[in-house]
């Protein structure tokens, strides 16, 4: 082998690198395209000559590589944190508060904080051993994300090989990536003139595009990627300071954001927020708001965690999108209870990143509220992903004649009466199991997976075989043949087989999750595992008189009417019944717990656990004696959090109710050891 040839292949990786360098992060370009394009062939040739010579860094990695049959699952050597979110100055000053206190710091002294714009993409983090990118992962659920590496090598903002002599042993840099609005633009050109349906909003054009099993697709998206925290370093003392860090990672290559700022105390934050939001639009690419870290890395390591979220950071959030269009029609949709919601449908417009042609307008007393009228010209309001939802009515713009919206008095499904009691803002359909629309959510509810988790069996699958006649209650879930589910569009034989084992395999259940999976209104899960734990069988249950189930912690007098109600109906024993007979069963529950020593406390349970469920948690608190609840309130005894836990920690915070790591529920759940 010539060791020219070798020299060649290094020196041209090295020339390519840099020159992507300038061109894409420092937007600077050295040489032409066509010059470019001169050397990058030169050394494509070369590599295909001689493949032993190929390195990780090469720049010829940017084209991509053959499809993965599947993505890796990958550990992240240190959890990649999520955000507790301040949706107004009052919560951004509470944070500031919290800050201040936990730091012991004077009153007139403030704390200073990097603020960065929050970009709407999606977070990755890329490692680098010796100075060279080995692995990128998405964020997945903070602990174990997906293996990207081959699609992140596409973007050429990407540093293959860091800038420096003297790279760390390891360096993890975590960041967001993301499709500029060009991009965007140009991505869903492309996709229209092949005839194929375009990307929503730039936030799904680069999270579909970055798991792309066939990084060669992804080689065709002009993703960007922004660099904004550390995660594991080895081998080099980090920087003092989140601005200083963001400096460092400018100088090794990866591209950081000019519209970071340092802010002294929330009202410098505030005023920042109300700055970027005000050059939101002319910044080229989506940002949902701000995120304000405190810039004394020292000080974080001080402030900690709840669990694993920072007790350092904040998202500050942007308010809902808004934006006009007209209300065509109001529907109303059964649900699983036989609630009927109304639906707003609307001229479709484009607001919070997506088009909305439906936004719910809740119930009847929100309708009357609002004087909302087909015709009308109303403000929609989304944020996030938060379901669309008519906001109010442009008075001035309403047509003449126009119509109020009244309840029907049937349900436009089976056509039963539809009651509304006195106090009650939800008025339901009457036709139980017998009404298709209720049918059906029930047997998707029922299938659910904290119901009877039945794998495979999903909403979309439930409407086809119910279209098809094979499913006309609960029971003939238990009924499905191979050859007739095998049958159905989109179907064969091997996904049939496989959701007939898993139906099978759903035969042995609880008790509680039978219950839940009933569907009966006012029960939900915690109220059926403490049925099922209190009676102990089924047939104590249905027997059960008004007073007995009053006794019942978490059931109460409109609970237990509904319970009377569900099991007086002959239909539904039928039902029950039948369900039995194909084969299901439960084991006798426990009469009473193992012991009740955590009897009077309330827990809530937020956040990915490691060594359990949330269910298990849940039910080993429940078989203790524990109420375990899903809002924090002034009555939670405590709050454990796992990983992402989200705003139950805010909640929690600003009332003084404790919060826990899982090492303290693992301590307190000894008792079941």
């Amino acid at each position: 082998m010539s060791k020219k040839v070798k020299e060649r292949i290094a020196q041209l990786g090295v020339q390519l690198n840099d020159h992507s360098y300038h061109y894409y992060v420092l937007d600077n370009p050295q040489i032409s395209d066509a010059e470019y394009d001169s050397l990058f062939r030169e050394l494509q040739a070369l590599e295909e000559a001689h493949p032993d010579l190929i390195s990780a860094d090469s720049p010829t990695h940017r084209v991509g590589a053959p499809p993965l049959d599947d993505f890796e699952q990958v550990t992240h050597a240190v959890a990649m944190l999520s955000l507790n979110n301040a949706f107004s100055f009052d919560e951004l000053q509470a944070f500031d508060q919290r800050v201040r206190e936990r730091l012991e710091m004077e009153a007139d002294q403030p704390v200073q904080y990097m603020a960065e714009p929050k970009l709407d993409g999606l977070a990755i983090s890329l490692r680098y051993e010796r100075g060279v990118f080995v692995q990128g992962a998405t964020r997945g659920d903070g602990h174990t994300g997906e293996n990207v590496t081959e699609n992140l090598r596409t973007i050429e903002m990407i540093p293959l090989r860091l800038r420096t002599n003297n790279p760390p042993e390891v360096l993890e840099v975590r960041g967001e990536v993301f499709m500029d609005d060009a991009s965007f633009e140009q991505a869903n050109q492309s996709l229209i003139a092949a005839d194929q349906k375009p990307f929503v909003n730039p936030r799904n054009a680069a999270a579909g595009s970055l798991r792309q099993k066939d990084s060669r697709k992804t080689a065709k998206r002009r993703l960007s990627i922004y660099a904004y925290s550390l995660g594991e370093v080895v081998g080099v003392q980090i920087p003092a300071t989140q601005a200083l860090a963001l400096e460092w990672l400018a100088e090794l290559g990866l591209p950081t954001n000019s519209e970071v700022a340092i802010c002294e105390g929330a009202e410098a934050c505030y005023a920042y927020y109300e700055n970027i939001q005000g050059k939101r639009a002319q910044l080229g690419y989506d940002i949902d708001g701000v995120v304000f870290k405190v810039n004394e890395l020292s000080q974080q390591r001080e402030l900690g965690f709840v669990s694993r979220a920072p007790r350092w950071a904040i998202a500050t959030k942007f308010p809902a999108e808004e934006a006009q269009t007209v209300l065509l029609e109001v529907e109303f949709q059964v649900g699983r209870t036989g609630a009927l919601t109304p639906v707003a449908r609307l001229e479709p417009v484009f607001v919070g990143g997506v088009t909305v042609s439906n936004a719910t307008l809740h119930n009847m007393d929100e309708i009357e509220r609002k004087d909302v009228r087909p015709g009308d010209t109303v403000v929609v309001r989304r944020a996030g992903d938060v379901i669309p939802e008519v906001a109010r009515v442009v008075e001035e713009k309403r047509p003449k004649g126009a119509r109020k919206v009244k309840l029907p008095a049937k349900c436009p499904v089976c056509k039963s009466p539809v009651m509304r009691s006195e106090g009650d803002a939800v008025a339901r359909c009457t036709g139980g199991f017998l009404c298709d629309a209720q049918r059906r959510e029930g047997i998707k509810h029922y299938a659910s997976r904290k119901a009877l988790d039945i794998d495979g069996l999903g909403d979309k699958l439930v409407e086809q075989l119910s279209d098809a006649g094979l499913l006309n209650s609960l029971a003939d879930v238990y009924q499905l043949e191979l050859e007739a589910v095998a049958a159905l569009p989109r179907m064969a034989e091997k996904s049939a087989s496989n959701l007939l084992q898993a139906i099978e395999k759903s035969k042995n259940t609880t008790l509680g999750r039978f219950l839940f999976g009933l569907g009966i209104r006012e029960v939900g899960e915690t109220g059926a595992a403490t049925l099922a734990n209190h009676f102990g069988s089924l047939d104590a249950l249905i027997n059960a008189k008004e007073a007995e189930l009053l006794e019942v912690d978490d059931i109460g007098p409109v609970a237990a009417k509904s319970l009377l109600a569900f099991f007086a109906q002959k239909n539904n024993i039928e039902m029950i019944n039948a369900i039995l007979q194909s084969g299901v069963s439960f084991p006798v529950a426990e009469k009473a717990v193992i012991e009740p020593t955590l009897a009077g406390n309330v827990y809530v349970l937020t956040g990915s656990l490691e060594s359990m469920t949330r269910d298990e948690a849940k039910h080993k608190l429940q078989l203790l004696g524990a109420k375990v609840s899903s809002s924090v309130s002034k009555k939670t005894t405590a709050v454990f959090a796992g990983a992402s836990p989200g705003s139950k920690v805010v909640k929690a915070e600003s009332l003084g109710v404790p919060v826990e790591d899982e090492q303290a529920l693992q301590a307190l759940l000894g008792a079941l050891e």
